[in-house]
């Protein structure tokens, strides 16, 4: 079973930028990895998808433009670079398989930003 682990959350003002890692602790390298956010109150909801290759990515319209995802398959990482952050972006960030069968979800990162 493989664990994640999320880092790189913080406070931050709004237009700040912040980059989210999320280690894996076993070899990912064949898997579309996924990033999800959860607002106080709401449901946890899709924000961006890398394939295995990196070739391909997909974000959600809230984000586009703004999230960057990539990965290193060396280092079994994962990664979403946030700019020009909004309050509508505070949540706890989490990242897993992108397929039906998740890995176990991490504890996540937060991310609050402030006016």
């Amino acid at each position: 079973q493989v664990h994640l682990v999320e880092s790189g959350g913080e406070l931050v003002q709004i237009g700040g930028s912040l980059r989210l890692s999320c280690a894996a602790s076993g070899r990912i390298s064949s898997h579309a990895l996924g990033w999800w956010r959860q607002a106080p109150g709401k449901e946890r909801e899709f924000v961006a998808v890398i394939n295995w290759s990196g070739s391909i990515r997909d974000y959600a319209d809230s984000v586009k433009g703004r999230f960057t995802i990539s990965r290193d398959n060396a280092k079994n990482t994962v990664y979403l670079q946030m700019n020009n952050l909004n309050p509508a972006d505070t949540a706890v960030y989490y990242c897993n398989r992108h397929n039906t069968r998740k890995f176990t979800w991490g504890q996540g990162t937060q991310v609050t930003v402030f006016s």
